[in-house]
């Protein structure tokens, strides 16, 4: 999803943590970039002081379902509902914010979840083909790091984890990545404000998986 803008989103997915989340909120605000947390809903109640925490510092808490649910096979339209309703109750109570985005666990979606979304008021957001760092599988602080950088480009939505289990790789690849997007000139923002400047990619960054893009007003495909 280019954009005329050195703009880059970062994005963290699973949690709050109560480690690895104040380590990146502490490192986000060192370099004055903001992002988007994409938390699990069942997470929140227990991790309420760090949701807050992100609000309070310009961060943007998003929809990634209540059980960390991955939507494969035959699910009920209730259970679709229950997942994307209580986390965004959820958020509204304890962070005092409305967020458009919901990211479904693995990036894994079909048309009824798309409904879904969208009658909880979501667009589902992805994120750059190229910018998955699969940190979650904690494949070294260089391979987070240098998977970034490599192929930063304006506009990116980059997909990170801030709970991974046993793991604090994407704190330490974090330490690397930020001040070297400062130097290169690029701007962290949060989802929202990166889609202020967006151009909506006309394919999936999936290629073949996804051959019909669905209307623009239901899924963002951001492809960098």
């Amino acid at each position: 999803m280019p954009t005329d803008e050195k703009l880059i989103a970062l994005t963290f997915d699973d949690g709050p943590n109560a480690r690895t989340t104040p380590q990146i909120l502490d490192l986000l605000q060192q370099y004055e970039a903001t992002a988007t947390f994409f938390v699990v809903g069942n997470r929140i109640d227990r991790y309420a002081e760090l949701i807050k925490r992100e609000a309070a510092e310009g961060h943007e808490v998003a929809n990634h379902t209540y059980n960390h649910t991955f939507f494969t096979g035959q699910i009920s339209a209730d259970k679709l509902a229950r997942e994307i309703e209580s986390t965004k109750s959820k958020i509204e109570e304890v962070a005092g914010q409305s967020c458009d985005w919901f990211r479904p666990p693995g990036g894994i979606f079909n048309e009824a979840v798309l409904k879904a979304a969208r009658r909880s008021g979501y667009t589902i957001v992805l994120w750059s083909w190229h910018q998955d760092t699969k940190d979650w599988r904690s494949p070294g602080i260089y391979a987070i790091a240098n998977r970034v950088l490599k192929h930063a480009r304006n506009g990116d939505i980059v997909l990170m984890h801030d709970h991974v289990h046993g793991s604090t790789q994407t704190v330490e690849a974090l330490k690397i990545i930020l001040p070297e997007l400062k130097k290169r000139g690029f701007r962290l923002v949060t989802v929202t404000e990166l889609m202020k400047y967006r151009k909506y990619a006309e394919a999936s960054p999936f290629g073949s998986k996804h051959d019909e893009p669905p209307k623009k007003d239901k899924l963002l495909f951001p492809t960098g």
